[in-house]
Protein backbone atom coordinates (compact mmCIF):
# COMPACT_ATOMS: atom_id res chain seq x y z
CA UNK A 1 0.00 0.00 0.00
CA UNK A 2 1.25 3.40 -0.86
CA UNK A 3 2.14 5.36 2.29
CA UNK A 4 3.20 2.53 4.60
CA UNK A 5 6.92 2.13 5.72
CA UNK A 6 7.88 -1.37 5.80
CA UNK A 7 9.54 -3.03 9.07
CA UNK A 8 12.11 -5.36 9.00
CA UNK A 9 11.91 -7.60 11.90
CA UNK A 10 15.38 -9.10 12.54
CA UNK A 11 16.64 -10.31 16.21
CA UNK A 12 15.74 -8.29 19.28
CA UNK A 13 18.23 -6.48 20.67
CA UNK A 14 18.88 -7.36 24.38
CA UNK A 15 17.25 -4.82 26.98
CA UNK A 16 20.27 -3.47 28.74
CA UNK A 17 17.88 -3.53 32.28
CA UNK A 18 17.97 -7.21 32.10
CA UNK A 19 21.28 -7.97 31.37
CA UNK A 20 22.24 -5.70 34.65
CA UNK A 21 19.56 -7.10 36.95
CA UNK A 22 20.38 -10.72 36.10
CA UNK A 23 24.49 -10.00 36.76
CA UNK A 24 23.26 -8.08 40.26
CA UNK A 25 21.73 -10.74 40.99
CA UNK A 26 24.59 -13.43 40.66
CA UNK A 27 26.91 -11.08 41.88
CA UNK A 28 24.83 -10.50 45.43
CA UNK A 29 24.87 -14.13 45.47
CA UNK A 30 28.60 -14.67 45.05
CA UNK A 31 29.31 -11.86 47.62
CA UNK A 32 26.91 -13.49 50.05
CA UNK A 33 28.58 -17.05 49.58
CA UNK A 34 31.81 -15.61 49.88
CA UNK A 35 31.16 -13.68 53.46
CA UNK A 36 29.59 -17.39 54.38
CA UNK A 37 32.86 -18.52 53.88
CA UNK A 38 34.80 -15.96 55.27
CA UNK A 39 32.94 -16.21 58.02
CA UNK A 40 32.72 -20.29 58.66
CA UNK A 41 36.72 -19.92 58.04
CA UNK A 42 37.08 -17.96 61.23
CA UNK A 43 35.09 -19.47 63.48
CA UNK A 44 37.14 -22.57 62.48
CA UNK A 45 40.00 -21.22 63.18
CA UNK A 46 39.00 -19.80 66.33
CA UNK A 47 38.04 -23.40 67.72
CA UNK A 48 41.20 -23.92 67.05
CA UNK A 49 43.26 -21.04 68.28
CA UNK A 50 41.19 -21.45 71.57
CA UNK A 51 42.13 -24.70 72.15
CA UNK A 52 45.27 -27.21 72.27
CA UNK A 53 46.63 -30.08 70.36
CA UNK A 54 47.10 -33.16 71.26
CA UNK A 55 50.33 -34.68 73.29
CA UNK A 56 51.93 -37.23 70.85
CA UNK A 57 51.06 -39.92 73.55
CA UNK A 58 47.77 -38.99 72.96
CA UNK A 59 47.72 -39.05 69.36
CA UNK A 60 49.20 -42.42 69.48
CA UNK A 61 45.89 -43.94 71.30
CA UNK A 62 43.66 -41.95 68.91
CA UNK A 63 45.88 -43.32 65.46
CA UNK A 64 45.40 -47.15 67.24
CA UNK A 65 41.75 -46.41 68.36
CA UNK A 66 41.05 -45.54 64.31
CA UNK A 67 43.21 -48.62 63.38
CA UNK A 68 40.40 -50.78 64.87
CA UNK A 69 37.89 -49.54 63.48
CA UNK A 70 39.29 -49.89 60.15
CA UNK A 71 40.22 -52.95 60.60
CA UNK A 72 37.02 -53.85 61.41
CA UNK A 73 35.33 -52.64 57.96
CA UNK A 74 34.69 -49.07 59.01
CA UNK A 75 36.38 -47.33 56.24
CA UNK A 76 33.60 -44.39 55.99
CA UNK A 77 33.84 -43.19 59.52
CA UNK A 78 38.26 -44.67 60.15
CA UNK A 79 38.61 -42.47 56.90
CA UNK A 80 36.61 -39.06 58.27
CA UNK A 81 38.52 -39.46 61.68
CA UNK A 82 41.93 -40.09 60.11
CA UNK A 83 41.58 -36.91 57.11
CA UNK A 84 38.81 -34.48 58.04
CA UNK A 85 38.92 -34.47 61.75
CA UNK A 86 41.28 -31.69 64.00
CA UNK A 87 41.63 -33.70 67.25
CA UNK A 88 42.00 -31.23 70.58
CA UNK A 89 42.75 -32.08 73.94
CA UNK A 90 40.89 -28.88 75.84
CA UNK A 91 37.88 -27.55 75.28
CA UNK A 92 37.07 -24.16 72.32
CA UNK A 93 35.44 -21.30 73.17
CA UNK A 94 32.27 -22.68 71.60
CA UNK A 95 32.35 -25.99 73.77
CA UNK A 96 33.15 -23.56 77.19
CA UNK A 97 30.38 -21.41 76.44
CA UNK A 98 27.41 -24.40 75.80
CA UNK A 99 29.13 -26.62 78.03
CA UNK A 100 29.05 -30.34 77.70
CA UNK A 101 28.10 -33.07 80.47
CA UNK A 102 30.68 -35.14 81.47
CA UNK A 103 31.67 -36.71 78.50
CA UNK A 104 34.75 -38.63 76.81
CA UNK A 105 34.60 -36.20 73.63
CA UNK A 106 32.86 -33.49 72.52
CA UNK A 107 32.40 -32.97 68.49
CA UNK A 108 31.73 -29.65 66.64
CA UNK A 109 29.88 -30.37 63.61
CA UNK A 110 30.34 -28.89 60.66
CA UNK A 111 34.05 -28.20 61.54
CA UNK A 112 35.24 -31.43 62.00
CA UNK A 113 36.55 -30.74 65.66
CA UNK A 114 36.54 -33.32 68.07
CA UNK A 115 37.83 -32.75 71.87
CA UNK A 116 39.12 -35.52 73.28
CA UNK A 117 39.28 -35.28 77.49
CA UNK A 118 41.47 -36.30 79.83
CA UNK A 119 39.04 -39.44 80.67
CA UNK A 120 38.98 -40.41 77.04
CA UNK A 121 42.54 -41.78 77.43
CA UNK A 122 42.22 -42.99 80.84
CA UNK A 123 39.47 -44.47 81.80
CA UNK A 124 38.70 -46.80 78.63
CA UNK A 125 40.99 -50.32 79.26
CA UNK A 126 42.34 -50.32 75.61
CA UNK A 127 41.51 -49.46 71.99
CA UNK A 128 38.59 -50.98 71.59
CA UNK A 129 37.08 -49.34 74.18
CA UNK A 130 38.36 -45.47 72.74
CA UNK A 131 37.48 -47.32 69.04
CA UNK A 132 33.95 -47.93 70.54
CA UNK A 133 34.19 -43.88 72.02
CA UNK A 134 35.46 -42.65 68.54
CA UNK A 135 32.43 -44.66 66.42
CA UNK A 136 30.19 -42.68 68.38
CA UNK A 137 31.78 -39.33 67.74
CA UNK A 138 32.20 -39.79 64.04
CA UNK A 139 28.47 -40.76 63.93
CA UNK A 140 28.05 -36.70 65.15
CA UNK A 141 30.76 -35.83 62.64
CA UNK A 142 28.64 -37.38 59.62
CA UNK A 143 25.79 -34.55 61.25
CA UNK A 144 23.96 -37.50 63.35
CA UNK A 145 22.29 -36.21 66.65
CA UNK A 146 23.21 -38.05 70.14
CA UNK A 147 20.44 -40.55 69.77
CA UNK A 148 21.57 -41.72 66.27
CA UNK A 149 25.19 -42.03 67.35
CA UNK A 150 24.45 -43.81 70.74
CA UNK A 151 22.16 -46.05 68.76
CA UNK A 152 24.67 -46.92 65.86
CA UNK A 153 27.41 -47.37 68.29
CA UNK A 154 25.42 -50.39 70.38
CA UNK A 155 24.51 -52.05 67.19
CA UNK A 156 27.94 -52.14 66.18
CA UNK A 157 29.85 -52.92 69.05
CA UNK A 158 30.32 -56.74 68.67
CA UNK A 159 31.92 -55.80 65.34
CA UNK A 160 34.57 -53.93 67.23
CA UNK A 161 35.24 -56.50 69.33
CA UNK A 162 33.70 -54.50 72.11
CA UNK A 163 31.45 -57.57 73.57
CA UNK A 164 29.53 -57.94 76.95
CA UNK A 165 32.02 -61.10 77.64
CA UNK A 166 35.04 -59.22 78.32
CA UNK A 167 34.02 -55.18 78.82
CA UNK A 168 30.69 -55.77 80.52
CA UNK A 169 32.71 -54.65 84.18
CA UNK A 170 34.34 -51.48 82.31
CA UNK A 171 33.01 -47.94 83.19
CA UNK A 172 32.57 -47.08 79.21
CA UNK A 173 30.50 -50.15 78.88
CA UNK A 174 28.39 -49.48 82.08
CA UNK A 175 27.57 -45.81 80.76
CA UNK A 176 26.79 -46.79 77.70
CA UNK A 177 24.58 -49.57 78.03
CA UNK A 178 22.61 -47.14 81.13
CA UNK A 179 22.32 -44.51 78.27
CA UNK A 180 21.46 -46.99 75.60
CA UNK A 181 18.65 -48.27 77.64
CA UNK A 182 16.87 -45.36 78.80
CA UNK A 183 16.91 -44.18 74.86
CA UNK A 184 16.34 -47.54 73.31
CA UNK A 185 14.62 -50.01 75.91
CA UNK A 186 13.48 -51.97 72.80
CA UNK A 187 17.16 -53.01 72.03
CA UNK A 188 16.93 -54.98 75.92
CA UNK A 189 14.09 -56.76 74.94
CA UNK A 190 16.01 -60.01 73.91
CA UNK A 191 16.48 -63.44 75.20
CA UNK A 192 14.55 -65.81 77.77
CA UNK A 193 14.36 -63.11 80.22
CA UNK A 194 12.77 -60.66 77.77
CA UNK A 195 15.32 -58.00 78.82
CA UNK A 196 18.60 -58.81 77.28
CA UNK A 197 20.43 -56.75 74.82
CA UNK A 198 19.18 -57.83 71.16
CA UNK A 199 22.77 -56.64 69.83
Amino acid sequence: MAGEERVESGPAEPVAGATAKKRGFLKRVGWILGATLIALMICYASLLISSDGLQPDQREKVQNAIAVLQQQGFNREAFILKHLTVFRRTDNWWNKYIGHRDAYAATNFPFEVVTLYPDFFSVPVDDKERAAVLLHESCHLMGDGEDAALASTWRNKRRIGWTADRYHQTRVWDATEKLTRASFPYMFQCGTDGQSDCF
